[in-house]
């Protein structure tokens, strides 16, 4: 879990979490109650799953190793 701080963003927790902006879209899809959230107030509890191979990083097909 992790919890906001004031005025974060999608992007911006997801480069404090995982080191990499581009990951949104694991914090997006495992906290849909928040989807229409762009800016966060402190103290909101988000859901932070381990990055595994169900979730590559945009990578195309032939370029993922399994």
């Amino acid at each position: 879990m992790y919890e906001t701080k004031q005025l974060q963003t999608w992007d911006m927790i997801a480069k404090e979490v995982y080191g990499d902006e581009c990951e949104v879209g694991i914090l997006m899809e495992n906290n849909k109650e928040y989807l229409d959230t762009f800016i966060f107030n402190s103290g909101v509890l988000l859901r932070t799953p381990a990055i595994t191979s169900e979730y590559t990083r945009n990578l195309p097909p032939w370029s993922i190793n399994e």
